[in-house]
C-alpha cells in the first residue's frame, strides 16, 4: 500500500520525495490499514459471548454512537452517529458490544445503505431480537468537497426488522426516544 501512495503521490505532480510528502506514504497506508481495519475483524470475536439471559422486554436503545467511514464509491470520509434499538427475547447484549458492531462495519468500504442494513441484521443475530431498528445520520465529504459540493447535506437510512417495520407505535415509540 506504501508504495501505491507513492505512486499516488507522483500522479497528481507532486514530488514523493520533498521533506513534506517523504514519510506520507507510510502514513497513508496506516491510516487506510486503520480505516479499514474492520475487513479482519470477526463478529464472533468482537461479542465475545456477551449475550446474556434477561427477562427484561421493553425497548433497549443506544443512540449518538460516533461513526467514521470510507464511501466506495470515492474513498472520501462520511461521518455521523448511529442509533440502534431492540426488543429483547430473552437475551440481551454487552452495552460496548453494539458499539463495536458498530465499528466493525464502519471501517469497510461503505455506503450507508448497506451499513445500516449489516448492523441491524448482525443485532438481530446476535441478540435474537426479531425487532431491530438502526438510523444512521451521516455527512459525506464526496458531497461536501467534490461534486454537488452542498455543505449542509446529511443523509438519513434506517433499517426497521420485525416490529419496528410492522408496528406504527413501536417504530414511533424509537423515533422519538432519538430525538430527545
Amino acid at each position: 500500500m506504501k508504495d501505491a501512495y507513492h505512486e499516488i503521490l507522483k500522479s497528481i505532480g507532486e514530488d514523493p520525495h520533498r521533506e513534506g510528502l517523504i514519510n506520507t506514504p507510510s502514513r497513508a497506508a496506516k491510516a487506510m490499514a486503520h480505516l479499514t481495519q474492520g475487513y479482519h475483524q470477526n463478529l464472533d470475536d468482537i461479542v465475545n459471548g456477551a449475550i446474556f439471559e434477561s427477562e427484561m422486554d421493553e425497548m433497549v436503545i443506544v443512540k449518538d454512537i460516533e461513526l467514521y467511514s470510507l464511501c466506495e464509491h470515492h474513498l472520501l470520509p462520511f461521518f455521523g452517529k448511529c442509533h440502534v434499538a431492540y426488543l429483547p427475547e430473552g437475551k440481551i447484549i454487552g452495552l460496548s458490544k453494539i458499539a463495536r458492531i458498530v465499528d466493525v462495519f464502519a471501517k469497510r468500504l461503505q455506503v450507508q445503505e448497506n451499513l445500516t442494513t449489516q448492523i441491524a441484521k448482525a443485532i438481530s443475530h446476535y441478540t435474537q431480537a426479531k425487532t431491530v431498528g438502526v438510523v444512521i445520520e451521516a455527512e459525506h465529504l464526496c458531497m461536501k468537497m467534490r461534486g454537488v459540493e452542498k455543505q449542509n447535506s446529511v443523509m438519513t437510512t434506517s433499517c426497521m426488522l420485525g416490529g419496528f417495520r410492522k408496528n406504527t407505535g413501536t417504530r414511533a415509540e424509537f423515533l422519538s426516544l432519538i430525538q430527545r
